[in-house]
């Protein structure tokens, strides 16, 4: 997925519409803010690093404006093949687009993971200042001080978790806007598909209840979807985490099957099957049957 313009826009006259790339370090909350914004989950969330792989587009329209998000992965330092498709992706997203928000996590200091992005992103970027509801004024301060040293354009300190500051920052997207189509109909607040959509649930899922050291060996795919049937595969890269993804007694994938299930149609009938692809991380083929 990119985000350049490949989509055929209706023309509204005085309408205005535009492109909005969220990029920052991992676990800055991009995903929680997208969510939050449109006001209904799109991008999947968790407490581990790279949860977010794909760019991901989340729409907002009103009567006069459409913003088209655009989710990113987390830019760390990468350590295989994927991560640095990771990185791609991220960095890809920041051209073609109308505006660019680089997000910091306002209870971590600004360091130079922050300050790698921050050389790369636009100087009228929007500087958010997420997780402020964890944060006191003092350091909020020091942290917006610190952000100011990048002379960007504006700056906003916001809680995706809670939702203060989030309408003031959407507001000022919105007044950046220039004239444009209507690049999605009203109603859509996403491009994804469901299959996609499924398979990131499982993984979501998977990220909650399977251990620390799993979250980047998995990878989640729909195999097959013809409602109300749902195949998804789990893969994974060695023999000892499948035990643990499945879980004694299959309680590992009962649970994540649950827990997905609450989050779809009623009716559905998912499998969820473990496979075993070695090293799949570092494998060009295996990564492009994934879509990175």
């Amino acid at each position: 997925m990119s985000a350049d313009r490949d989509l055929e826009g209706s023309d509204e006259p005085g309408f205005r519409s535009g492109f909005v790339t969220l990029v920052g370090r991992p676990n800055v909350g991009k995903s929680t803010l997208l969510n939050r914004i449109l006001g209904e989950k799109v991008s999947i969330v968790s407490d581990k690093p790279q949860t977010t792989r794909h760019q991901i587009r989340g729409v907002l329209t009103d009567d006069e404006t459409q913003i088209v998000f655009v989710d990113t992965p987390g830019i760390h330092k990468p350590r295989t093949l994927m991560g640095e498709r990771l990185n791609e992706s991220a960095t890809d997203a920041l051209a073609g687009v109308d505006i660019v928000c680089i997000l910091f996590d306002a209870t971590q200091r600004i360091g130079p993971g922050d300050r790698y992005i921050a050389e790369r992103v636009p100087g009228d970027a929007v500087v958010v200042l997420n997780k402020c509801d964890r944060a006191n004024a003092e350091r909020i301060g020091e942290q917006l001080a610190l952000a100011a040293e990048f002379d960007l354009a504006s700056y906003f300190p916001v809680s995706a978790r809670t939702g203060e500051g989030v309408d003031a920052l959407v507001e000022h997207l919105r007044s950046l806007l220039p004239p444009g189509p209507k690049w999605y109909m009203d109603g859509e607040v996403t491009d994804l598909g469901e299959g996609f959509r499924v398979a990131e649930l499982v993984r979501e899922q998977l990220l909650a209840v399977t251990h620390d050291e799993l979250p980047h060996s998995i990878a989640t795919r729909t195999t097959q979807f013809e409602w109300p049937h749902i195949r998804v595969e789990i893969l994974v890269e060695r023999e000892s985490q499948k035990g643990m993804v499945i879980g004694k007694g299959g309680s590992v994938l009962k649970e994540v099957g649950t827990r997905v299930r609450r989050q779809l149609p009623e009716g559905a009938y998912l499998e969820l099957f473990v496979k075993v692809d070695k090293d799949w991380q570092s494998r060009p083929g295996s990564l492009e049957r994934l879509g990175y």
